[in-house]
């Protein structure tokens, strides 16, 4: 599969965030002629350029843009949708923004395919948030999550996720586009901005830790969440996007291994060599739409595809500390 992108004409959608980011290096590691779509270059301008330096093309447009839309989905082989907003607190606070760029903004890249390049494999980023909070025994380990459980959604964002995959169903039955959907669970790794702390916890703990400051812990940090190193996520990614079996699915994208996040603070403080935990009351709002403990059942995945995480948790901790530290040293 290394190979299989070679000279394929890719395109990624969201392509200088912190997911997109690590897909498009990767595809171009792997030889495909890329585009990449960016809402705002100028907020990404020393990636955009180091891509374009790379032999990538680099566009500015908005998913919510139907032309644009039509002109970049043409001819392209394979399309990772990861556009979008981003956060299930902000999608709380604002709506309607949620609505338009994750529901208007998907259907407008649907539109597009259905016009322009019906033959193309689309590989959607969902989420982990789509099913809520599971049902879950009060004692003992956390029990994976599979993709047949019921979705019970506690934010307007994961609403909407789930609102896109009922477009990319009505979309294959009718117009016979091919979609996969990858429900995602907490990526981290190299290549979040510091600033983002909308989401990407791990990542956002990191930084804090190596810069000695206190690490918030929301609540006693009970919560078990399943983390995916970035490299894991993004092979996931590219294997369900070569996979004609993975048509029409819903996948799991996790490593189906739960750790509490208080545990998981102080893991990341001792790769770090700095760092305290602060436990702190939640946040009214995060507090309401929390969900709970969440493992992913990835055998659907590794049956249909073959794909499996290879990076454990204290590896891939070791790595984004790694370079999150060098990039400190050198900035």
């Amino acid at each position: 599969m290394s190979r299989w992108y070679a000279g394929r004409p890719v395109l990624v959608l969201g392509g200088l965030g912190f997911l997109g980011v690590n897909v498009s290096r990767t595809l171009l590691e792997r030889e495909s002629r890329l585009t990449i779509v960016t809402r705002s270059r100028g907020r990404h301008a020393e990636s955009a350029a180091r891509f374009e330096s790379s032999g990538a093309r680099v566009v500015e447009a908005d998913v919510r843009d139907a032309s644009a839309m039509c002109r970049v989905v043409r001819n392209q082989d394979v399309i990772f949708n990861l556009s979008g907003q981003s956060g299930a607190v902000a999608s709380m606070d604002d709506p309607w923004t949620d609505l338009d760029v994750n529901c208007r903004g998907n259907l407008t890249v649907l539109e597009a395919l259905r016009t322009e390049n019906g033959a193309a494999a689309h590989v959607f980023a969902g989420s982990r948030l789509e099913y809520g909070r599971p049902l879950t025994t009060p004692v003992g380990p956390v029990k994976p999550v599979g993709e047949d459980a019921a979705m019970q959604p506690l934010c307007l964002h994961a609403v909407h996720k789930i609102a896109v995959e009922h477009y990319l169903h009505v979309y294959r039955r009718v117009y016979r586009l091919r979609s996969t959907v990858a429900r995602l669970t907490n990526p981290y790794g190299p290549g979040q901005p510091e600033e983002r702390v909308e989401y990407g916890v791990v990542n956002r703990l990191v930084h804090l830790a190596l810069e000695n400051k206190a690490l918030p812990i929301y609540g006693n940090g009970s919560q078990a969440r399943d983390y995916i190193y970035i490299d894991d996520a993004v092979d996931a990614l590219l294997a369900l996007g070569a996979s004609e079996a993975s048509n029409g699915h819903a996948y799991n994208v996790g490593t189906g291994v739960g750790i509490r996040l208080a545990d998981m603070a102080r893991r990341i403080t001792e790769h770090a060599g700095g760092g305290r935990l602060e436990f702190v009351p939640w946040p009214a709002m995060a507090e309401r739409i929390e969900t709970g403990d969440f493992v992913a059942d990835v055998a659907r995945i590794a049956a249909d595809v073959g794909w499996r995480p290879r990076v454990d948790l204290d590896e891939g901790l070791r790595r984004t500390v790694a370079f999150y530290r060098s990039r400190a040293i050198h900035s």
